[in-house]
Parts: C-alpha cells; structure tokens; sequence
C-alpha cells in the first residue's frame, strides 16, 4: 500500500539550497522504490525569507511546517545579516521555527567512515567501528532557565541550569527506546558529584530505566566523557545527556567522522520532526559547486528512520554513502593530499554518484524479493 508523506523543505542560505536539493532527489528515489508519494513544500527561511518578507520566518512557513509531516532544513545565515538586531537576523528565524515544532530531544550521530579514516585527527585505531548516537535535551538546562541576566554596571551575570523530572523522562526513554533498535547500551553524562540538577537527572534516568531491563545503563562525569569519547569512542552506544553537554560533547565527537559535513541531526519528540545537517552556510563556497551533501543525505535517511519508520530505506542510503567514499568520491572538504586514488567531485556529481548507487542496492533488493 502506498503511503503519502508532506515534507517542507526550507533550504535556507548559502549552501543550504544546493545540499539540499540533493537530498530530495534521494527521498524522490526511496519513493519510486517503495511507492511513497513525497509532497515536497519549498518554503523560505532565514535570509532569504529577510530579503523576500522582511522576516526571518515568515507566517506562511511555519503554517507550512505545522502542517507537515517533517520538516528538511538546508542552513540559515550570512555575513550580510550581521548587523541586524538578534532577532531579525537569520538564525532566529531557525530558533522560532525549532520552538514552535516543539522537539525536545536532538539526535546527533558520529559515526567513523572507513574511507575517511585519515580525515580524523585521531588515529584509525581508535575511531575504527565508532558509531555514536548522541540524545540531548534541547529544551532546557542552562540556555533556557530562569532568571538570567547581566548587570553592566555591578559587572554580575546569572545563569539558571534548571530541569524538571518531567523533562528527564520524556527524553531519556526517547534515549532507551533508541538504544533497544541499537547495541542496547545508555551512557547517561551529568556532573552529579556537583549539581543537584545533575544529582536530579542521574536519578530520574536510573529511574526510568528500570522500565527498560534490555538495555545496558552506565553514568559518566561530563569530564570523564570527553576523554573516553578521543580515547574509547567505540565503548559508547547512546549518549544522553542535558542541553550544555550535549552541545559540547556532540561537537567533539565530530572529529571521529573528520568533517562538518558528514554530519546529520533530527530534533524529535513535538508537534513535527524537524532534520537539519549540522553545517552552516557557509556562504564563502554557496554557488561554486564545492559543498559537501552527505551531511544533507544521510539527514534524510534519518528523517525516513524518525519520521516515517521506514528503517530498511534508511540503511540503504546510508550504505550508499558509505560505497559512494569507498569508491573515492570526495568533495573539497574530504580530499587530502595524502590519499591516493581520489576523484574530486562537485555537489552535483556526489549526489548523483550516491542516487545511482542507491539505485543499485534498491534493484537488488527488488531482484532479491523476486525470486
């Protein structure tokens, strides 16, 4: 039976149109292999959407977003902008639209590629089979309590780290029930050993898992975390934790991939899933050819895993992906000198290279389901 799915695309700024113009052309693909019916709803956001309606979000986009079944952003921002007030400027208008979808829980993978293994700063023994799904609470902690102020004239600044039980469960069994389709392991990362906010979060998460006996529980200090995550990256499975350390931990673990560019996020758990990869605009290569889709691609496989629980077309992308850089296809961010038999290709060329070999898995799992 086919199935229909509305997805709004606001590819944004900068570089953002062109990756994700390339991951639509891969949704469009799993389409044709399973008979979903995408409806794609191109909407503006950020600067364009400045230029186009004097706001960073206009109404209509986010009336779109809402009445979506996912929403795929490209990137918000450019030097142009720097000079508005924070809050017309084009980042806003992504803050605005993350609110109102209302997704508590931000998923962040790091996976280390084979192919792009000299990519990373650390060595290949130590990335090689590290596959990390990072949970983090994007709702709460220290970016959004209150009070918060800063006094010029006393030279005092306040920031409130504040979570209630509530908040913990509803993102931790996000975490556990994640885990349970995966290696079955929770790291929960706090500082509880000093924060009663830690000491809270700790406990609800042992709390909840007790619901889950499937599932494997460990705690670690955010500071013991960040050097197991260089040192032992393939010990961890799951990693959930509050809004601060997620952001930082995150972005640490990015190094395992080697790139910006090869990574994915979904923000889950409100009214709509909102999918973004995690690089900026990075208007200084916008229109030269030079961006990197992966990160946008495996973004979508994550909105078919999230969205549409279509978990067997995922894989495919991402197996894709996978044989597209064993092939030696690099954008100008993957390539290094040192790496033989490499072909520098544009952002056109990898998402066609990643759309034919998807074509291939997809045909022989159709031949495969013939016989």
């Amino acid at each position: 039976m086919s199935k229909e799915m509305k997805v709004t695309i606001v590819a944004g700024d900068g570089i953002g149109p062109e990756v994700t113009r390339e991951a639509v052309q891969i949704l469009e693909a799993i389409g044709q292999w399973n008979g979903t019916r995408f409806q794609f709803v191109e909407m503006p956001i950020g600067g364009v959407a400045i230029r186009q309606h004097g706001s960073p979000l206009p109404a209509s986009t986010l009336d779109a977003a809402l009445d979506s079944d996912a929403v795929l952003l490209g990137a918000v921002g450019g030097n142009e902008f720097n000079l508005l007030p924070p809050d017309k400027r084009p980042e806003a208008g992504l803050l605005q639209l993350r609110q109102a979808l209302g997704g508590f829980a931000n998923l962040r993978p790091s996976v280390a590629y084979a192919p792009l293994s000299n990519n990373s700063p650390l060595r290949p023994e130590v990335t090689d089979g590290a596959n990390i799904l990072f949970v983090r609470e994007l709702l709460g902690g220290l970016y959004f309590g209150e009070p918060r102020s800063w006094n010029r004239e006393s030279g005092v600044a306040l920031n409130t780290m504040r979570y209630t039980r509530d908040e913990v469960v509803r993102v931790a069994r996000i975490a556990f029930e994640l885990a349970q389709k995966r290696r079955r392991k929770v790291t929960s990362v706090d500082k509880a050993n000093v924060l009663e906010v830690s000491q809270l979060w700790r406990a609800t998460v042992t709390e909840v898992s007790a619901d889950y006996p499937d599932v494997t529980l460990d705690h670690q200090y955010v500071d013991a975390c960040a050097m197991h995550l260089m040192n032992t990256p393939r010990n961890f499975d799951v990693v959930l934790t509050e809004n601060l350390f997620g952001d930082i931990l995150s972005d640490e673990a990015a190094v395992i991939t080697g790139s910006l560019g090869m990574l994915p996020s979904g923000t889950i758990g409100g009214k709509v899933n909102l999918y973004e990869p995690v690089h900026g605009s990075a208007p200084d290569i916008a229109g030269t050819g030079k961006a990197n889709p992966l990160g946008a691609i495996l973004t979508a496989a994550m909105l078919l895993r999230h969205s549409a629980d279509m978990e067997q077309e995922a894989q495919a992308i991402e197996t894709a992906v996978q044989r597209v850089l064993a092939n030696g296809y690099r954008t100008a961010d993957l390539a290094r000198i040192s790496q033989p038999d490499q072909q520098i290709v544009s952002t056109r060329e990898m998402g066609k290279h990643v759309f034919e070999i998807l074509n291939e898995i997809i045909d022989c799992n159709q031949a495969m389901h013939a016989v």
